[in-house]
């Protein structure tokens, strides 16, 4: 790539004397919002600088520079983030603004399987998508800095996450896990994980004296979604965190349902926390993938290691159309969440509801822990109505809600779990938690929420007594 002939005389002298062009080079290379360390000295600050300028502007020795701060091995631990730190809405709309040299609004999609390297001997920036690509990078940093993390990791899918976290415990360790989870999660600890010779326990993680019981030396991974899915059961991070602590476990925390808009594990305690993006991070059901979000280096290349050996990293085209969903994030999980609440209120009143599982209702027994812990209750809930026959039916009535195995759509979502989601797990052991069949899960959507409610009271009222 040949340099603009306007910029010649000016990369000549910057060449030979940095210093000539300093003052304007680090207001304006710099976005506002970062600031070189103050321990830097001024010769730190001109070769930062001018390392910078030279990769966005003159693509030095054929390197692919179009990733802009992400081609260089500057990284943010480097600069120091000190800007205050704005809204997640106004985040998720400027991340990345700075990305790309050219100036595109849109992230670009590097939709290449290898790069061009600029010696037989030397590597530029990235060399294989497999191991990472540009457009990957601009998501990860965003999911990172979403979540409060040293870094993120954006795999193929929810479950190729959860597995790449599996697999850092080894034979003989003990992974002790909620018995209220995701059923594609149950199903990886009880019918894959223990082929390995790891040991996995179940427990109701709500219940700290429970957790407590099973935590020991042994115990390599703590296993939690709050809220559960599909019951609303909310564990308490922190002390979970604190009784793990003494051993050296890892506490992993799924936060799909709450997303970083409503919580924030990491600063609960947490070391790693997972999303399906999926769900509400890109929000439109048009792609697969899965985040870590990590706490601490070491951990983080481990489960670099793992992604990259696997190949489980997520495709550049999966990570574009995740940037584009990501952007309206905050304002569908606020829009889904005000219809959510008004949802469980009117199923709370029902006569023909027996239960609402959801922690924005008052007499919900973890309500004040949640609160405590997140900002809101989300938009995913669940209702007992006693009557298999009545729950089917709703779910087949309804007009407005699709039936589906996922959630965190815009679109509302209905759905029965033991038939859908956690078929996998046998009927006995079900019961035995407390998922009955007649449990019915929504995913609330962007609609308008009076026609949502009349959707509901019409296949509530026609169903069979």
């Amino acid at each position: 790539m040949a340099s603009s002939p306007t910029l010649k005389p000016f990369v000549s002298s910057l060449y030979s004397d940095p210093t000539r062009h300093c003052g304007s080079l680090l207001e304006n290379y710099f976005p506002r919002s970062f600031q070189v360390k103050k321990e830097l000295n001024l010769e730190e600050k001109l070769k930062l600088s001018t390392k910078q300028f030279r990769l966005n502007c003159l693509g030095h020795r054929d390197v692919d520079v179009s990733a802009s701060v992400l081609a260089d091995s500057v990284t943010d631990a480097q600069l120091d983030v000190n800007e205050e730190d704005p809204s997640i809405s106004t985040l998720l709309m400027n991340f990345d603004s700075n990305f790309d040299p050219y100036g595109a609004m849109s992230t670009p999609l590097y939709q290449t399987a290898t790069f061009k390297q600029p010696l037989a001997t030397e590597n530029g920036p990235y060399d294989y998508t497999r191991s990472g690509n540009p457009t990957r990078d601009v998501l990860e940093r965003l999911l990172a800095k979403l979540e409060k993390a040293d870094r993120a990791f954006c795999f193929t899918s929810g479950m190729a996450a959860l597995s790449a976290v599996a697999n850092l415990v080894g034979t003989g360790q003990e992974i002790v896990a909620g018995d209220d989870i995701y059923g594609g999660s149950d199903r990886l600890l009880s019918q894959v994980t223990p082929r390995t010779g790891v040991v996995v326990k179940r427990v109701n993680t709500s219940d700290l004296s429970e957790v407590a019981k099973v935590i020991g030396p042994k115990t390599k991974l703590v296993w939690l979604e709050s809220p559960t899915n599909p019951r609303q059961q909310i564990a308490d991070i922190q002390n979970c965190r604190n009784g793990s602590y003494p051993y050296g476990a890892i506490l992993l925390v799924d936060n799909s349902i709450m997303t970083p808009v409503l919580s924030r594990p990491l600063e609960l305690g947490a070391d790693i926390v997972m999303h399906s993006a999926t769900k509400f991070i890109a929000g439109h059901s048009d792609l697969m993938a899965g985040v870590l979000a990590v706490k601490g280096e070491s951990l983080a290349k481990e489960l670099y290691f793992l992604q990259n050996a696997v190949g489980s990293g997520l495709a550049p085209f999966d990570c574009w159309i995740c940037l584009r969903g990501i952007k309206t994030m905050a304002l569908r999980v606020e829009k889904q969440q005000e219809n959510a609440q008004k949802i469980a209120e009117f199923l709370s009143s029902h006569p023909r509801v027996k239960k609402v599982n959801y922690a924005g209702l008052p007499n919900h027994l973890g309500r004040d822990l949640h609160y405590s812990q997140a900002k809101g209750a989300g938009s995913v809930l669940s209702f007992l109505t006693g009557s298999l026959a009545l729950s089917k039916h709703i779910v087949e009535t309804t007009k407005y809600f699709s039936i589906t195995v996922s959630f965190g759509s815009v679109k509302s979502l209905i759905s029965l779990p033991c038939f859908m989601s956690h078929a996998s797990i046998p009927s006995a052991v079900r019961e035995a938690r407390g998922l009955t069949e007649d449990l019915v899960r929504l995913s609330v959507g962007i609609e308008d929420v009076e026609d949502l409610i009349a959707d509901l009271d019409n296949a509530l009222r026609t169903g069979p007594l």
